[in-house]
């Protein structure tokens, strides 16, 4: 078997974003427990997992994120949505680090996601003016938790190639 076959190495070259889903087909609650253990086995700063889930199935709270998100349109027709938050409050890495903390776990999100056969994408936040505070209003998130991002996940309704391509000019080996 060569390096680029090896199962971990497929998944990570061939997840793509996914934005139409099955809108009547739930993910299962195994799927689903596996994803959230992937998330929290992502690297965080000292250890410190500053991360909360916000697990939404409801159809009408998934309806209250597409229309709380610009381009959150596909939550209109996907069956999950996993909101990743940040208590920069936890501790002093976490203050400085939480942002990029949940962005490893959201990323192990879309990974475990697309490995067990289901596609996902992931929706901005917390750069956005105006998103955090929508989002935490729709979903009742405190106002001392911050929001990184949404990940719609379902099965996907759509099909896509994996990026082809390494750009080398794009790495820069010891200096730019």
């Amino acid at each position: 078997m060569s390096l680029r076959e090896d199962r971990a190495i497929q998944v990570i070259l061939g997840r793509r974003s996914i934005r139409k889903f099955q809108k009547d087909r739930k993910v299962e609650p195994e799927k689903l427990d596996i994803i959230l253990e992937c998330a929290q086995a992502a690297p965080t700063a000292g250890g410190g997992r500053p991360w909360h889930f916000v697990v939404v199935e409801d159809r009408h709270m998934l309806d209250a994120l597409a229309e709380a998100h610009p381009y959150g349109k596909m939550l209109h027709e996907a069956p999950l949505a996993i909101v990743v938050c940040g208590d920069p409050k936890l501790n002093d890495f976490a203050k400085r680090y939480w942002e990029e903390d949940c962005s490893a776990a959201m990323q192990n999100i879309l990974l475990a996601s697309h490995a067990l056969g289901l596609g996902s994408v992931w929706l901005g936040v917390s750069n956005s003016p105006g998103r955090p505070e929508a989002v935490r209003k729709a979903l009742g998130i405190p106002d001392d938790i911050q929001v990184l991002a949404i990940a719609a996940i379902g099965y996907p309704a759509e099909t896509k190639e994996p990026h082809s391509g390494y750009d080398h000019s794009r790495i820069h080996r010891n200096r730019w």
